[in-house]
């Protein structure tokens, strides 16, 4: 153990136990330090890479706790280097080991549904299993996950564009019906809209949950000159980015000590406020390593961006008219 966090250690508690018992407990639990070394080291003045990493360790502690807690070292190392902090990835890693700090794993969680009302027959799967896009609203995954409450479950949809990692629609509720998911996929529609952009020709895939194929649904997608695919009956892999959103969901939020109220999540409005707190977060600043360690809102924005300096170098100048 380096000596500056035994040194660190001793200051905590001097006061309260004394150097040389400190010092006797710790040779006892196999770690070596002696009186002379503690009080050699408080008198020399720190090195420059002690001040340095004591800088760092301050950074990647905003960062970490600035995003939920969920980082790992890659993700800190680009979040540092976004902000002007230039360190490199093995510092960041070294001192996250030093003070404790790691991502949150994820876990495989199971899922079910229940319906309501009519069904269409099951349309095509469109997508198998290639989840590409060129740009936004070409394909959007959607799915629904389960939070236990102390009222009871609770349930979450949620509407993924796959091209920018967004979640364009989100809805929470205590029943699995249709109005979950098509309350979310309203949502998606309406943002998109209001937005201007068109969704004419969308490819939206989901699994074969009754909530999809509830003709309510199918033609809410209609509507908006969108097409319908649906994977096959029983493999996750065929909805795989939807069912991947899900476990980064659980880890980051419902399992997230940072996001978990105290005592544990009560009801239905808990999940509601955490869900809007996490898709704002998500949306806007998380960085994603699918899109090149931006957020999903910034990567969006850059595309429309080059669209429209594409087209502004595409467009003609007039001839034969007079400057005056």
């Amino acid at each position: 153990m380096p000596t500056a966090v035994l040194v660190d250690y001793i200051d905590q508690h001097r006061n309260r136990f004394g150097v040389e018992p400190i010092c006797t407990v710790l040779k006892d639990a196999g770690v070596q330090v002696a009186p002379s070394t503690y009080y050699a080291a408080r008198n020399r003045p720190p090195s420059a890479r002690s001040v340095r990493d004591a800088e760092l360790v301050e950074d990647i502690k905003v960062a970490h706790k600035a995003n939920l807690g969920v980082y790992g070292a890659r993700k800190i190392h680009a979040e540092l280097n976004r902000e002007g902090v230039l360190v490199a990835r093995c510092t960041v890693e070294r001192l996250m080991r030093l003070v404790g700090l790691r991502g949150i794993p994820r876990e495989k969680t199971s899922k079910t549904t229940v319906g309501d009302g009519a069904e269409t027959e099951r349309p095509e799967d469109l997508v198998d299993r290639k989840f590409v896009a060129s740009a936004p609203n070409q394909l959007w995954v959607a799915d629904l996950t389960y939070v236990r409450t102390h009222a009871g479950w609770t349930y979450v949809a949620f509407v993924l564009d796959v091209f920018s990692r967004m979640i364009v629609g989100w809805q929470v509720s205590t029943s699995m019906r249709t109005d979950l998911a098509l309350d979310a996929l309203d949502m998606g529609l309406w943002n998109r809209q209001r937005a201007g952009r068109d969704v004419t020709g969308l490819v939206h895939h989901s699994d074969r949950g009754v909530q999809y194929r509830a003709i309510r649904y199918t033609e809410r997608l209609a509507e908006a000159d969108a097409v319908a695919s649906v994977g096959s009956k029983g493999d996750s892999y065929d909805n795989a980015m939807a069912e991947a959103l899900n476990s980064l969901f659980k880890a980051e939020c419902i399992r997230n000590p940072l996001m978990r109220p105290k005592g544990g999540w009560k009801n239905v409005g808990d999940v509601e406020i955490a869900v809007a707190e996490y898709v704002d977060w998500f949306n806007h600043r998380r960085l994603h390593g699918e899109i090149g360690l931006v957020p999903p809102a910034e990567f969006e924005t850059n595309h429309w961006a080059t669209i429209t300096s594409e087209r502004y170098h595409e467009t003609p100048v007039p001839t034969g008219t007079r400057s005056n």
